[in-house]
């Protein structure tokens, strides 16, 4: 198969789907690696090795998407590059499409094969590929929000460990599942009073049966979450619903309450954030202030730490690859449940029904869009 790895265009994203090492696995069977010129740069990993590799290296963006049959991304494609998608083009990235309306149309019209690497599920039903960057980012915003609450970033003067004698920061997670357990872990290492909140119970009893120092659970409910919030130096919205918009949880009048010179994280603002007052920023202008709290919305967090995160996630992304391109795309989908669960659109149809759902358009089966089943093969 003809593999095709690009260059992101992203503000401030400098990860690749793809290391040299995973072109390596898959060109020494036989497969041909189309990479565009400067595509690993932003993670430390020059041209000349890809092409050691064993990979093509290509000048542009257009012969990529021309030579390929399969293209590996960050990020969806940005509107220069939608002219490039079409019929049978099988595409991998991070897609947020109940969010970005215009890319899920220039994927709906090329036709083309839309795989969301957010919605691949393994086994066990986790999210295979989108774990590493959750754990990432976990690791991340905690030290990001220490960060904007010193007096010369604007925020209150808070140490979130505290001092002898002097009350630790108040942090509070919304969300239990990978980004906020992982907060949550080092919000504590850093000593901060941290508090995690989530509707998942059982979620929480395995926070508490870690044992960590300062920690303590909350049921999500309305009350629970306006008065956790409201005394929150730093707040983290780690809110993540696969397929759909995440709900808004804590609305403008509780954020209007906090301490002005407190901080928001909302990870998953990519997905339309959990805070009614959080907006997409970039890594070149990455916070805003609104009723008083700063608000840090990047939608790319793992991006500040590109080599580490280009290879974990080449890690996650490469098995997927190399079942596509050696088995064909139909064999890989009915050999891998979890791989199927990630195909969005197809041939101009929704073919995810929790997708469909939440942007209000007609659903389609994937069976009756692909030819999956031998007899119609």
């Amino acid at each position: 198969m003809r593999i095709g790895i690009l260059r992101e265009r992203a503000p401030g994203e400098t990860r690749v789907a793809l290391d040299p090492h995973a072109v390596y696995e898959l060109t020494r069977v036989g497969h041909l690696v189309l990479v565009e010129r400067g595509a690993g740069e932003g993670a430390g990993i020059p041209d000349a090795r890809y092409r050691e590799a064993g990979a093509r290296i290509l000048k542009e963006a257009a012969p990529v998407y021309e030579g390929a049959e399969l293209i590996a991304r960050v990020s969806g494609p940005p509107p220069e590059e939608y002219s490039y998608l079409r019929r049978d083009l099988i595409l991998l990235a991070f897609l947020s499409l109940p969010v970005n309306p215009d890319l899920m149309q220039a994927l709906l019209r090329s036709r083309c094969i839309a795989i969301a690497l957010e919605s691949i599920r393994d086994r066990r039903g986790r999210l295979p590929v989108l774990t590493p960057m959750s754990e990432i980012a976990g690791r991340l915003v905690p030290q990001i929000g220490a960060r904007y609450l010193q007096k010369n970033e604007g925020g209150r003067g808070i140490l979130l460990g505290g001092a002898t004698g002097v009350r630790p920061g108040r942090v509070v997670v919304l969300g239990c599942g990978i980004v906020g357990s992982v907060a949550a872990r080092v919000a504590s290492g850093l000593g901060a009073q941290v508090t995690v909140v989530d509707r998942d119970l059982e979620r929480l009893r395995r926070m508490e049966k870690s044992g960590l120092g300062g920690v303590t659970t909350l049921a999500a409910n309305a009350m629970n979450i306006e008065e956790a919030v409201t005394r929150a130096d730093l707040l983290i919205g780690a809110v993540f619903v696969s397929g759909t918009r995440t709900p808004h949880l804590v609305g403008r009048r509780t954020v209007a309450a906090m301490h002005d010179g407190s901080v928001i994280v909302d990870v998953d603002v990519d997905y339309g954030g959990c805070v009614e007052t959080s907006r997409p920023t970039t890594l070149e202008s990455p916070t805003f202030v609104e009723e008083g709290v700063i608000h840090y919305c990047v939608k790319n967090v793992p991006a500040t730490v590109p080599v580490t995160a280009t290879h974990a996630l080449s890690n996650a992304l490469l098995p997927y690859v190399r079942s596509i391109a050696g088995l064909g795309l139909t064999d890989a989908l009915n050999a891998d449940p979890g791989l199927r669960a990630g195909v969005v659109l197809a041939e101009g149809s929704v073919v995810s029904r929790s997708l469909a759902r939440t942007c209000g358009m007609d659903y389609h089966s994937i069976s009756s869009v692909l030819p999956l089943h031998r007899e119609v093969r």
